[in-house]
């Protein structure tokens, strides 16, 4: 999530754990606990492969952060005690502060890695957008209490709840889109076929489902307001042939780790040299996926990989820009029409089947 969304939530969780003891105190420390775990983004790890897939790394892992929050524990106990604070009160309070940060992580497209050092990859649930300001309000509305008036603990509590009940609407309405989603697959043969569903921009109305077919991917928009609209499914070529060649190189390797089936493959000229170019479908949609990395490049009739990887923008999008596909999402929000067609946005050369109304 957004640095002042993790920095809200710290702050909540600090003010309602030591709110009553520390006043507005807590409330300060908990928000810059909360935004802690991001400053991994001023390393550079290299090149962009390396610094897309290590961010959320050792600064978000709960053994790390769980190992922080007890070194902070016993230096604040040691050295600046307060009669009505134990070490048990001030653990808590450092643990639920950090440890909130990548939890809420790993509720968005991306997750974070949890478990590191622990080579699992990254754990995702998403349920809500990278930036989603219900949930962000929700816990500013508590801040704000807390701020002015006389009760803090019960202001922060009263936000954490709010936010942590949007967060279950979040995860009904992933639920039901599943639910509504399940048949059109099936009539495609896609029953088992790897899919991410996730919250499209700064909403929980209508979600995007990315299928994944070997050769082929899937894309399908889902709103909670189509009502018995059937979905249905936009198909793009993946450009799977040249997946072995992207995971012969270690940079092909990680980002398959990162980002598991959902990538796409091509070969353009970038600089005067054909290169192998891996896309994350996702995040954003179609036309619009802001990470794309080069992976190697031929050299002599061979492909050597390259000394360090750019991320790209995308070059497709002739048929629109993001004003004009934000605009067609936030009139689909209540509802099927106008159907947004992501096809709209993307080559001709990489559509294989867009439904008839597009």
């Amino acid at each position: 999530m957004d640095s002042l969304t993790q920095a809200a939530l710290g702050a909540a969780v600090g003010g309602a754990v030591l709110g009553r003891r520390l006043g507005r105190k807590a409330v300060l420390l908990g928000a810059l606990l909360g935004t802690l775990p991001d400053l991994d983004v001023v390393l550079d790890y290299g090149d962009a492969v390396a610094n897309v897939t290590e961010h959320r790394g050792v600064s978000h892992s709960l053994f790390v952060l769980t190992g922080l929050a007890s070194l902070l524990a016993l230096l604040f106990q040691r050295f600046a005690p307060i009669r009505n604070i134990s070490l048990g009160h001030w653990w808590t309070f450092f643990v639920l502060c950090l440890v909130s940060h990548p939890l809420l992580d790993a509720l968005t497209t991306y997750g974070t890695q949890l478990w590191w050092p622990l080579d699992a990859g990254p754990s995702a649930y998403p349920i809500v957008f990278i930036i989603d300001p219900l949930y962000t309000l929700a816990l500013l509305g508590g801040l704000l209490a807390a701020l002015v008036g006389p009760r803090v603990r019960r202001a922060c509590v009263w936000g954490l709840a709010l936010s942590c009940s949007y967060l279950l609407f979040a995860a009904g309405a992933k639920l039901t889109v599943e639910q509504r989603l399940a048949p059109a697959l099936a009539a495609r043969g896609l029953a088992s076929a790897p899919r991410l569903v996730q919250p499209t921009p700064f909403n929980t109305l209508v979600w995007r489902a990315t299928v994944i077919d070997g050769d082929d991917h899937y894309e399908a928009l889902v709103g909670l307001f189509d009502g018995a609209a059937p979905p249905s499914l936009e198909r793009y070529r993946r450009g799977a042939e040249w997946q072995p060649l992207a995971l012969s190189h270690p940079r092909g390797e990680r980002l398959a780790w990162f980002a598991g089936p959902f990538l796409r493959y091509e070969v353009r000229d970038h600089q005067g040299q054909e290169t192998l170019i891996a896309t994350d479908l996702r995040l954003g949609f179609p036309g619009f996926h802001p990470f794309a990395f080069t992976l190697a490049t031929r050299e002599g009739g061979t492909w050597q990989p390259v000394l360090v990887s750019e991320q790209l923008a995308s070059p497709y999008q002739a048929n629109g820009d993001r004003r004009q596909a934000l605009a067609r999402l936030a009139s689909r929000l209540w509802g099927p029409e106008p159907p947004l067609c992501t096809s709209h946005f993307v080559a001709a050369e990489w559509i294989v089947e867009a439904p008839s109304h597009c």
